[in-house]
């Protein structure tokens, strides 16, 4: 290698290392946008992207590579600011943080940067330090060395209430050409005003430089431009991006109707308004891209739209929410019903209730942008929702408690239930529930107006369906003295799991199936031909309603007896646990069980082993231990975690544990003290009492001694009988 090649490579290798400032890093939009950047190799988009990449990227998963402060090499360094007080965990793809930290500070910060990215898409509040930012920037303009590039991401709400272009066809989408006709939404005035100081402060006096062969490379502008020997260079690049609601990963200001579908806690999802207008949205991510080629492609147009291709209204996207997470159902409510929302700030009900249609002409003309969802937000629902239950840590936890009767399966399913925020599936329950709905649907329906007439011949057919369902299970129950046949059991079972509530939280299933046979067809994957047999002489099974674990209990049938035995009568009065009923239930649960093809086998053979207890050797009535155990094997909870409501009885109860841990600390401090003092007391009593006693001796002994002494002079008798004293 010649030198001039080596000196070309070096400064390539330079070029390639870019530092990039993103204010607030644990923000939702900042921190996939910067975890983004921080996996991308600097000058990637400037690439064609080929099919096969493109297929690629489909195959693979959305979710952005976890990154380290060790990054890749030619990847973007990515520093930034964190919130005051902190939200969320520090960003472990990003190299340096900041918090609390001064202007001045930051000023020193953001000149080592080459990159400045200002979001303000999320909290207004951002708003005042991105124009300082830009405005510091400038002043110190003439100090600057190496070009710096400064993006503002903004939000489409600088557009809400700009005038069709056509008064004739309202459906003529805003691009970027048309961005000096906006008119902003009255609670963005801070933003469009932020907007159009970036723009012009980008603006400056360009200064002309004489450029050496070996840096000509560093000033490289993009593909259709050839390397100057003499350049007008821009010390600061200032470009604005107008972004769609965002949207993916954690979900965003779509977050809401997601949780409030998966907890399943509404029969219908609400709707503010007719749910008509337009929404102009992008995926997170597709965001994220959209800033990595401004900085690779330096474009001359300096105020860009990111939105995707797509033209959803409210109600396309509530009711897509509703469909593949909750009950799958709407209801429209007033407007201002979105003020009530907890969850909803003042930006996000004005993000919902825009009513525009843009394009992002020149983004899709010009950049190379590897597309999450281009298409919009309910053509990507899947991928979409897979995202946000692993960004979220919402994946759900399936169990499945076996064992012989008042083992205890019930109690200890209780328990985990509310530990785990599971579904209770209990086999009687279930089938109450089942015919309850078949009632409901044969029941004569009154009113019906404005019903569509395939609506009327679809409830038609399934009135017919039901009623035939309805009839099959009445004479099932006739037929075995008023037990229900194991086809109807297993179709409500497998109903009840296959419900939205079910797939999202997960569930605990008591005490079935109980037998090979009724595990197999319960977890069998329908779509499969019967004869086909795989893993074995397993039939497949379904991946979506198989438990994830199986808790077998057991205990000795004396243990079982002593228990039922020992059960108040109120509580066994029209229950199982009556010594008949309960002694036949024993027994043929020991049948079963001692067969070839046991339901425990079953599980075993898929590779889910059950998790064995034997509850009578635990020797815990309230089978406290056990439940212990079983939490300890399932590991922690996977969902939402504590609502605010449960947030404040846990922060009071822990309050209140801990005034009365103190006052307990105290008030055996102060009974020590006591304690102490008394002994102390009493110790001082007996030493004054020892020494009174001694006086008391002394005096007495020495009036004996005296009283002697003068009568041994009197008498006769010769010498003292006391000589001691």
């Amino acid at each position: 290698m010649t030198e001039e090649e080596e000196v070309v490579a070096r400064t390539e290798k330079v070029m390639r290392i870019q530092r990039v400032f993103i204010n607030l890093l644990d923000s939702y939009s900042s921190r996939n946008i910067g975890k983004f950047l921080s996996n991308c190799v600097v000058g990637a988009s400037l690439e064609e992207i080929t099919e096969e990449e493109e297929e690629e990227d489909e195959n693979k998963s959305m979710m952005p590579e976890a990154s380290s402060p060790r990054l890749k090499e030619g990847t973007f360094q990515v520093v930034g600011t964190l919130s005051t007080p902190p939200r969320e965990p520090e960003p472990d793809f990003a190299v340096e943080t900041y918090r609390a930290i001064s202007r001045e500070d930051l000023l020193m910060r953001l000149l080592e940067c080459d990159i400045i990215i200002y979001n303000i898409s999320e909290n207004p509040q951002q708003v005042e330090e991105a124009i300082w930012a830009v405005s510091a920037l400038n002043e110190e303009v003439s100090h600057i060395e190496k070009r710096k590039m400064f993006i503002l991401i903004s939000t489409v709400m600088t557009w809400a209430r700009s005038k069709s272009l056509d008064p004739d066809d309202s459906e003529i989408p805003f691009t970027e050409e048309d961005y000096r006709r906006r008119k902003h939404h009255p609670n963005f005035l801070d933003h469009i005003n932020a907007e159009k100081m970036v723009l012009k402060l980008g603006k400056n006096v360009l200064a002309q430089v004489l450029v050496q062969p070996e840096k000509r490379k560093a000033l490289y502008l993009g593909p259709q431009q050839s390397l100057p020997t003499k350049a007008s260079i821009k010390k600061l690049v200032t470009y604005v991006v107008a972004a769609g609601l965002q949207y993916g990963m954690e979900g965003g200001i779509l977050h809401s109707f997601f949780k409030l579908a998966w907890l399943g806690d509404v029969p219908a999802l609400p709707v503010f308004g007719d749910g008509m207008n337009i929404i102009p949205a992008i995926h997170v991510l597709d965001l994220a891209g959209v800033i990595q080629n401004i900085i690779d492609h330096m474009p001359k147009h300096h105020y860009l739209v990111a939105v995707d291709e797509s033209i959803h209204t409210l109600e396309d996207l509530v009711k897509c929410i509703s469909k593949h997470t909750g009950p799958g159902k709407i209801q429209k409510v007033p407007r201002e019903n979105a003020f009530l929302t907890k969850d909803l700030t003042q930006e996000s009900i004005d993000h919902l209730l825009v009513n525009l249609r843009m394009e992002a002409l020149f983004v899709k003309e010009n950049f190379n942008i590897r597309w999450v969802a281009q298409a919009g937000f309910v053509e990507s629902i899947n991928s979409i929702l897979k995202e946000y239950k692993q960004s979220r840590g919402l994946l759900p936890i399936k169990i499945c408690i076996l064992g012989p009767p008042a083992v205890g399966k019930s109690s200890i399913a209780e328990v985990l239930s509310k530990y785990y925020k599971l579904h209770h599936i209990k086999l009687k329950d279930v089938i109450s529930e089942a015919i309850a709905k078949l009632e409901a649907i044969v029941a004569p329906k009154y009113g019906g107006e404005g019903e569509e007439e395939g609506e009327e011949e679809e409830e038609e057919e399934n009135v017919e369906d039901a009623q035939e369902l309805l009839d099959g299970i009445k004479e099932s129950m006739e037929q075995n003295a008023g037990r229900l046949e194991d086809q109807y059991i297993i179709r409500f079972i497998k109903e009840k799991l296959k419900s939205m509530p079910c797939r999202n939280q997960g569930y605990i299933l008591d005490g079935f199936p109980k037998t090979y046979d009724q595990a197999k067809d319960l977890f069998n994957q329908e779509d499969e031909e019967e004869e086909e047999e795989v893993r074995g002489k397993m039939f497949p099974f379904d991946k979506v309603i198989i438990p994830e674990f199986v808790c077998a209990l057991d205990a000795s049938d004396e243990f079982l007896k002593d228990r039922v035995m020992n059960l108040p009568e109120s509580f066994v009065a029209g229950t199982h646990y009556s010594q008949d009923r309960f002694l036949r239930a024993l027994s043929n649960y020991r049948d079963i069980n001692t067969e070839d093809e046991t339901v425990f086998n079953y599980f075993d053979e898929l590779e889910i082993h059950p998790i064995h207890i034997d509850v009578g050797k635990l020797e815990d009535a309230q089978n406290r231990l056990a439940t212990t155990r079983l939490i300890k094997e399932i590991g922690k909870p996977r969902n939402y975690g504590l609502t605010d409501e449960e947030k404040v009885e846990e922060e009071r109860r822990a309050a209140e544990e801990h005034i009365a841990k103190e006052a307990m600390q105290e008030a055996e401090r102060e009974h020590k003290e006591a304690m102490e003092m008394a002994e102390k007391i009493a110790r001082w009593e007996e030493w004054v009492s020892a020494c009174v006693r001694m006086l008391v001796s002394l005096r007495v002994c020495t009036r004996t001694c005296l009283r002697l002494s003068g009568g041994e002079r009197q008498s006769h008798w010769g010498p003292s009988r006391f000589p001691s004293c």
